[in-house]
């Protein structure tokens, strides 16, 4: 490579830094954020590498993001933490259709869950 890092794009960036932890073969691979800096038509570009390079090394990797849309994508499990406690675990269709909390519920899907307000009151009959 001709160019010195700070020579290129966010995107070559981030393709840099992937590359370099792949050839250390890490037990497994931590991301914070990997696609934050990243426009959005980048963003769906690296979404299919990050996918396509978590299926070629096989290895356990860990996505941070707040960006539920990329944790549905790129995940095989989810784990929903909300001011440092897990909310819930599972797979991202078990997350969107079953939601463990209120937190859950709100957070996963888009537009997000509608939440009503109600009270739930027994009939004389047991309806």
């Amino acid at each position: 490579m001709k160019r010195r890092l700070v020579e290129l794009s966010g995107g070559q960036r981030q393709r840099v830094a992937m590359g370099r932890a792949v050839v250390r073969d890490p037990a497994l691979f931590l991301f914070d954020e990997p696609l934050s800096s990243l426009n959005a038509k980048l963003r769906v570009k690296m979404r299919s590498e990050i996918k396509a390079l978590h299926q070629k090394v096989r290895k356990t990797s860990i996505y941070v993001m707040h960006d539920q849309i990329e944790a549905m994508t790129l995940a095989v499990r989810i784990v929903a933490l909300n001011k440092g406690k897990i909310e819930q675990a599972g797979s991202p269709l078990e997350l969107y259709r079953n939601p463990a909390s209120f937190f859950a519920a709100t957070f996963i899907g888009y537009p997000s869950m509608n939440i009503l307000d109600g009270i739930v009151v027994e009939t004389s009959d047991g309806s």
